[in-house]
């Protein structure tokens, strides 16, 4: 039995100014459920900080975010080299939202 292979549908994606310029992060907090992932990025500059975004996503598409994050690191870590983690904030308590 042959397959027919259909052509892939392009997806327009429109993006206001604001989004397109995008939010500094300096921390991010991951809450989950059964259910759901809960990204909350923001930035923090004591005594004080702001939610920038909040993204909300299933488990399975979490791994795929996962994985590609892991291979953009790669690729990047490939072509400039290797990255040093950034040390953990000291004397900063974690923002509570």
């Amino acid at each position: 039995m042959e397959q027919q292979i259909e052509p892939k549908k392009e997806i327009k994606i429109k993006v206001t100014d604001e989004v397109l310029a995008g939010k500094y992060a300096n921390i991010m907090q991951i809450a989950h459920t059964k259910e759901e992932f809960i990204l909350d990025f923001m930035n923090v500059v004591p005594p004080q900080g702001i939610l920038n975004s909040r993204v909300i996503t299933s488990p399975g598409h979490m791994k795929r975010i996962v994985k590609a994050l892991q291979d953009n690191i790669d690729k990047y870590e490939e072509k400039f080299g290797p990255i040093d983690e950034a040390e953990a904030p000291k004397g900063i308590p974690f923002p509570k939202l």
